[in-house]
């Protein structure tokens, strides 16, 4: 079963700094959890050339930091400053507590990334930071970014989860990595791209729900994100922005979910009603 999501409603503008919070979780039927298994959410944000977040801590967050587009500076007192950008990736295993800070400088170019947040699979693990070189990227071939730790991915996380990325040319058709027992959510980052005879444009997401062959052919040249996730792997849910105790229950969600499939369906009833009235004319 493949479940569509559109392009995020949870919208947070601060400024010169915009995030779209994306909730994995919410995609299923009837939400009961706002993320899926070890994968909390998905944070696209943008940041202003220019804008400081000061410095601020995380705990019980496995964070990756994805940056196609655009340059993120970071600082912390353990590793010092660092710079992410398409060639470099960062991993921040908070831990117990991990104190950091982000930026752009007034002469970087506009920043779009995915801060992409994993539940660990225990609470108050050793804060640990990972930073460097990704493998060079072959167009319509998935590159694996992270895996779970001691299992041989260039970056790691304590919790059972694989991240891949890959840009698709326009008119290319691949299929999406799998594993026995997984689960798959996949991130449109840019572009257009089909699967499962279902489209999804920049910003729209997918939720697979078994581990047999799915296949995703681009429209346009595309940029995606992939994760394959155990959806009953153990885990904790006291992240700090993971599971921020703000974030509105699941059965608030389904709700919400139910109220706006009736008003889409009422707007598009209007709008065939409408249409032959004025064929009648």
């Amino acid at each position: 079963m493949l479940l569509k999501g559109e392009r995020t409603f949870v919208v947070r503008d601060a400024g010169g700094f915009v995030a779209h919070v994306n909730m994995p979780g919410w995609l299923t039927p009837k939400p009961t959890d706002h993320g899926h298994g070890p994968l909390a959410m998905i944070v696209e944000s943008i940041l202003d050339p220019g804008r400081l977040i000061a410095m601020h801590e995380h705990r019980n967050d496995e964070i990756i930091s994805w940056v196609p587009e655009g340059v993120m500076r970071h600082d912390d007192k353990a590793a010092g400053r660092l710079v992410i950008d398409r060639d470099h990736l960062m991993v921040m295993n908070a831990g117990a507590s991990f104190w950091h800070s982000e930026e752009t400088l007034a002469s970087d170019p506009p920043l779009r990334m995915l801060q992409i947040l994993i539940r660990p699979r225990a609470i108050d693990l050793e804060p640990k930071i990972q930073h460097g070189p990704v493998p060079v990227a072959a167009a319509n071939t998935w590159r694996h970014l992270v895996g779970p730790e001691a299992e041989g991915a260039p970056f790691y996380v304590r919790s059972t989860i694989d991240v891949f990325d890959m840009r698709l040319d326009a008119g290319a058709r691949v299929e999406f990595p799998r594993k026995q027992g997984r689960d798959l959510y996949f991130y449109v980052f840019s572009g257009c791209v089909v699967a499962d005879k279902q489209t999804f444009a920049e910003g729209e997401q997918g939720l697979h729900l078994l581990d047999d062959k799915l296949e995703v052919e681009a429209q346009s040249a595309s940029m995606l994100v992939a994760f394959l996730l155990d959806p009953n792997a153990a885990i904790t849910r006291q992240g700090t922005v993971g599971d921020h105790k703000k974030i509105p229950p699941a059965i608030l969600i389904r709700a919400f979910l139910r109220w706006r499939k009736f008003r889409q369906m009422w707007r598009r009833h209007l709008s065939h009603r409408r249409s032959n009235t004025e064929k009648a004319i």
